[in-house]
């Protein structure tokens, strides 16, 4: 398994763009001029059918893009760039990105038998609706691209349906309602997305619950090591498993009832009970065993999970 540093040497060489030559898109105008699509009918949001860009020129020129993307691609053979890594989409799955993530795309990406949508908005376009606070909620904007929603012909046909209404939508003469319209059909393709995740979560019980097996593996290793240690972080096992942090958290929630974070509470506590009845380490000893830095938030997070003091325990199994 390459490590992170590996991963992103392998893909900077692949690049051969240095970091300058990235291209920020702000706008969706930006982003429609950069890949020679149509203007935008709306400021804030534009909307793709990707059959219509198979004859486009492929643009090798890396990207952060400040805006949302939500595609659904079929048929795309060969592979993206999405971070440190690279996927291949051969099959049709649905996509999200965030703003300011990195995105780049290979020279043997073949896109003639391209076929799909893709909306891309900007997030001024939600700034006075609920869902301009409720999309930080969405987990999936912030997944790795190999994490990507895998439809079933019905979940497909329905989200088919929905894009359909925002393009009527879209294709009308801008009034005072459009960015209602287009802000509330936006929503209901995300809730639906979120249902599916949660669904997919479920149905790919293998690969989901393989992910969990090796998850409670490294928990388990780590948490036996003697010695002081860092305190553990989501960051530090989504990146042993290969997943975003995002993902891991929702996908740990699914199927335990609890978020990676929470995994992390129940182990270290669990530790510091067998340090606090088997050594003769202080509290301060056994908080900075544990790796926290300052004795005070061992003692306030042991008194949270438990209803007593690290001292309060020891002295009670005396």
């Amino acid at each position: 398994m390459q490590s992170r540093t590996a991963e992103k040497q392998s893909l900077f060489k692949i690049m051969k763009q240095p970091t300058k030559e990235f291209r920020v898109l702000s706008t969706v105008t930006d982003y429609t001029r950069f890949y020679g699509l149509p203007a935008p009918a709306h400021p804030l949001l534009t909307l793709i059918d990707l059959a219509a860009c198979r004859n486009l020129p492929r643009v090798m020129t890396p990207v952060v893009q400040q805006l949302y993307t939500v595609s659904l691609k079929r048929n795309l053979k060969g592979q993206l760039f999405y971070g440190h890594q690279s996927y291949d989409f051969s099959e049709g799955v649905m996509v999200f990105l965030g703003p300011g993530q990195v995105f780049a795309v290979s020279e043997t990406l073949d896109t003639s038998e391209i076929s799909g949508w893709m909306l891309v908005f900007h997030p001024d376009l939600l700034l006075k609706y609920p869902l301009g606070k409720k999309i930080a909620s969405y987990g999936f904007f912030s997944y790795e691209l190999h994490e990507a929603l895998h439809l079933s012909a019905r979940e497909e046909s329905l989200l088919d349906d929905i894009l359909h209404g925002i393009q009527s939508e879209y294709e009308q003469p801008i009034d005072t309602f459009s960015q209602d319209v287009l802000v509330s059909q936006l929503e209901v393709l995300l809730n639906y997305a979120n249902r599916f995740y949660h669904r997919q979560f479920l149905t790919r019980r293998t690969a989901e619950h393989d992910l969990l097996t090796r998850f409670e593996a490294l928990l388990t290793t780590y948490f036996a090591e003697e010695g002081e240690q860092p305190l553990p972080t989501v960051q530090h096992f989504a990146d042993e498993l290969r997943v975003s942090p995002a993902y891991l958290s929702d996908m740990l929630r699914s199927l335990t009832g609890q978020t990676t974070q929470q995994h992390l509470h129940h182990g270290l506590i669990e530790k510091a009970k067998r340090l606090l009845l088997t050594t003769s380490l202080s509290i301060n000893e056994t908080a900075f065993q544990l790796g926290f830095e300052y004795p005070q938030y061992f003692t306030r997070l042991f008194k949270n999970k438990t209803g007593v003091t690290p001292a309060a325990f020891r002295f009670s199994a005396q």
